[in-house]
């Protein structure tokens, strides 16, 4: 029995990453990466099932981080959660795969990525003001099952305001913390939020 009811994810092969220049916590050297990766040529989408269970393949995971200020949003994912494995744990990162029912062709392009990021945001939070975005680089963790098969875009959204609130009732507990309060609470957060803050960090700490 499926159980993801035959949803497809979008996915470029290990091979294709191998090539790039595979690495384990974040890269924040997206420009790399990213042309090959949103190539159409090198995409296509899979069914879950399948790319749940092949680390062959890698399924593509906007991961976007909000930033007010000098603050970042902070939240805690409830027991409803879709990801039962990311449940009560606090995380700074709005995420999801990128699935074929968005879009109409196989495989795309940054532009109708970008698109679809921008659709995601929109389901998770409602935000009061204007926002901008760019992306910072790429997330990889390589030491567990799930992590082998997943590979992360990490978007840094610019906020005006922090006037944000929760879109789905699985998102709990917003607040906007500093990159030192984020450390201080780093061990209950999800993996890949613990490698984001490390990444912003060693990025802030730059400037």
């Amino acid at each position: 029995m499926s159980r993801y009811e035959n949803e497809k994810v979008l996915v470029i092969s290990r091979s294709l990453f191998d090539d790039l220049g595979a690495f384990q916590g974040i890269n924040l050297e997206p420009e790399k990466y990213l042309p090959s990766i949103l190539d159409p040529s090198n995409n296509h989408f899979l069914l879950r099932d399948d790319a749940e269970e092949d680390p062959s393949f890698k399924q593509i995971i906007p991961y976007a981080i909000f930033r007010y200020q000098d603050r970042f949003l902070h939240y805690v994912r409830g027991g409803g959660s879709g990801e039962k494995r990311l449940a009560s744990k606090g995380s700074i990162g709005i995420g999801g795969h990128i699935n074929d029912t968005d879009f109409a062709a196989a495989s795309l392009d940054k532009d109708t990525y970008t698109n679809g990021v921008e659709r995601e945001i929109d389901e998770e939070l409602s935000i009061a003001d204007g926002h901008t975005q760019e992306i910072l680089g790429l997330l990889n963790d390589d030491s567990n099952e799930v992590g082998q098969v997943h590979l992360g875009v990490v978007h840094l959204v610019t906020l005006e305001s922090d006037q944000v609130e929760a879109g789905e009732a699985v998102i709990e507990e917003l607040q906007f913390l500093t990159l030192g309060e984020l450390q201080e609470r780093k061990e209950q957060l999800e993996s890949w939020s613990q490698i984001c803050v490390d990444g912003l960090s060693e990025l802030w700490r730059d400037k």
